[in-house]
């Protein structure tokens, strides 16, 4: 079994900056969802810095990172810094999310304005 949710991934997608690590588990996409789908939003934003440390950059599917994010939003709605990372990611892999995005930024800048 995997120790963390960044482990899971690197074993499940790559890891552009390290080697895949030999591991003899039976990797599926949805035990990897399922275990996305409830980790915690420290987890989840460690597997995102490790694995994307810039936004254009790793090999976690365009899909699971927009997933990623909106987890950690869902847990920590109101952290301006969270908020501009996920629009970022959006921008980077839109447009079709850019309205999306814009919306996102703007709510950064007012809970960071008060």
């Amino acid at each position: 079994m995997h120790t963390t949710l960044t482990e899971h991934a690197r074993c499940l997608f790559g890891d552009e900056y390290r080697p895949t690590p030999e591991c003899r588990l039976e990797h599926r996409e949805h035990y990897f969802v399922e275990e996305l789908t409830f980790a915690d939003a420290d987890s989840i934003l460690a597997m995102l810095h490790e694995l994307c440390p810039h936004v254009a950059d790793g090999y976690l599917p365009v899909w699971i990172r927009n997933l990623a994010h909106r987890l950690v939003l869902l847990q920590r709605p109101d952290e301006p810094t969270l908020l501009r990372e996920a629009a970022e990611s959006l921008w980077m892999h839109g447009p079709d999310w850019d309205d999306i995005a814009a919306d996102m930024m703007k709510r950064a800048d007012a809970l960071q304005a008060d």
